[in-house]
């Protein structure tokens, strides 16, 4: 408002004062200054809902619902296709593409149409003099314009330094096209990890959570029973608070591991871009494991990630551009050479020829290139330095990251067959341990303590099973290894569904 106010007020003034000439350009030029004038303007609170409401609903757009149980190859698929951080990296693919067609125009020649009007409030007026004598001509002064015309061109300009120029720029956005195109691999790499873990966690909270629940249920009763024991003095009070202590332990243990399970569905939700609130479930898949990658060779581990790996990759191509940057440094340094070539009009009625061809050639050069040689020659070649040693280190970086992969995946591996064993052993112990409670031959506290730990048991294996798939993953990104998969925005749901059910098995 204060704009406005301020804007209205000098428009009245402008008009009290009607000034003319440049006195007028003056003050209008400070009546648009001072309408131009840019106050902080921040959301209100309904512009700020109904932002985000939109934000929502652009977030669930085209993204069918869950109708059913959901599988591994399908969580995947919706993760590729609908997951919001993805779509940001394949938009920041889609704009390196974008941004090399722009550099691809800069290469053409500059084909420039003009128009502009002159006008002036007295005539352009002139006289001579005399070149022998130095005498003022005896010819009356003249008029040599029109006091309005316009003008119009049409020209076509060519740029030898500039055409360099943009071909070493074209060529450097297209490795950054590359470049791009390598971290959206890595972004899908560490997405299919986090997929598969959360996944994993989700079926564990499936499996579990009616047992866990109702082992927290068992655990309450016999609290309550063993305080009313202690209050009633039935037995020992130390015996009593220490049978409440433990029983106490087990419950915080039930409720940490409760609160555990409940959050692997969120992480889940959010990866797939399915609404926090949505209840789904998950088809567990087949637990066996085939661990092909354990048995191929490092120096075959190594090759394949010396080649497949995308921060490798990425690296090379900055190691590309940083050698195009140092011709273009040095081109710089180089004499510019430009063409032009147009057809000009002017409406002058004083002008005998009002439309002319105009040609020219012009060759200029910046004498303190000369000077300014040596420091951009040695800048350049410190910049293709420095990206061939973080090549290197990348390189090298990677050779250990394939060694170190690969020494987790076996561990993960033997972890889980010693988890699923210790399942199997405390299991048939909660289930011995039922079978004496039914018959009254031992405490509750020892029924909730074996179901306690054969929950951990499970528990601890279904964490095992998602390491070991977490484990493959980076072994998987560092070596290089996607599933080939079509365009993700072409393939409908079931399609890619097809698509990444054949790359996992393969």
């Amino acid at each position: 408002m204060n704009g406005l106010r301020s804007c209205s007020c000098s428009s009245v003034i402008l008009r009290r004062l009607k000034p003319t000439g440049a006195v007028a350009m003056l003050l209008s030029a400070l009546v648009l200054a001072g309408c131009g004038a840019v106050s902080v303007q921040p959301y209100s609170e309904a512009e700020l809902k109904a932002l985000t409401a939109t934000d929502r609903a652009t977030a669930q757009q085209d993204v069918p619902p869950i109708s059913a149980p959901l599988t591994m190859e399908q969580a995947i698929a919706r993760a590729l296709k609908y997951n919001l951080e993805r779509r940001v990296k394949m938009l920041e693919e889609a704009l390196a593409f974008d941004q090399l067609d722009t550099a691809t125009w800069d290469m053409l020649p500059r084909f420039m149409a003009q128009a502009g009007y002159s006008r002036r409030n007295k005539d352009l007026i002139t006289s001579s003099v005399d070149s022998v004598t130095g005498q003022p001509s005896l010819a009356h002064p003249y008029v040599s314009s029109d006091r309005a015309h316009t003008t119009s061109d049409l020209g076509l300009t060519w740029n030898l330094l500039d055409f360099g120029l943009s071909y070493i720029a074209a060529k450097q956005q297209a490795d950054r096209v590359l470049i791009a195109t390598e971290r959206r691999r890595k972004a899908m790499h560490l997405l299919l990890q986090d997929v598969v873990t959360a996944f994993w966690r989700t079926a564990s909270n499936q499996k579990l959570s009616e047992q866990v629940t109702q082992t927290i249920i068992n655990a309450e009763s016999a609290l309550e029973d063993a305080r009313r024991a202690e209050s009633e003095r039935v037995r020992s009070p130390i015996d009593a608070l220490r049978y409440q202590r433990q029983l106490l332990e087990n419950l915080r243990l039930l409720e940490t591991i409760e609160q555990d399970l409940a959050a692997g569905r969120l992480e889940l939700a959010q990866l797939i871009n399915a609404p926090p609130g949505m209840h789904f479930r998950v088809v567990e898949p087949d637990e066996r494991l085939s661990t092909p990658l354990l048995g191929m060779p490092m120096q075959q581990m190594e090759e394949m990630a010396m080649t497949h790996n995308a921060d490798i990759r990425e690296q090379q191509y900055n190691s590309r551009i940083a050698v195009e940057e140092t011709k273009r440094a040095m081109l710089k340094l180089f004499p510019n050479l430009s063409f032009n070539t147009g057809i000009r009009h002017d409406s002058d009625r004083y002008m005998i020829n009002n439309t002319w061809n105009e040609t020219g050639l012009q060759l200029s050069y910046n004498i303190f290139n000369l000077l300014a040689a040596p420091s951009q020659k040695k800048l350049a070649e410190a910049g293709v330095k420095l990206a061939d040693q973080r090549r290197i280190a990348t390189l090298m970086t990677v050779l250990t990251q394939v060694y170190l992969s690969r020494m987790q995946y076996e561990t993960a591996y033997r972890q889980y067959l010693r988890s699923d064993e210790i399942w199997h052993a405390d299991e048939k112990i909660a289930e011995h341990s039922r079978n004496r409670e039914l018959v009254q031959t031992q405490s509750r506290l020892e029924l909730v303590s074996n179901n306690a730990a054969a929950i951990v048991s499970m528990l601890r294996r279904y964490q095992s099973m998602a390491q070991v798939q977490n484990m493959r993953g980076k072994l998987q990104a560092t070596l290089g290894m996607e599933p080939e998969i079509g365009s993700v925005d072409e393939l409908s749901l079931d399609e890619l569904t097809r698509q990444v059910a054949d790359g996992l098995q393969q």
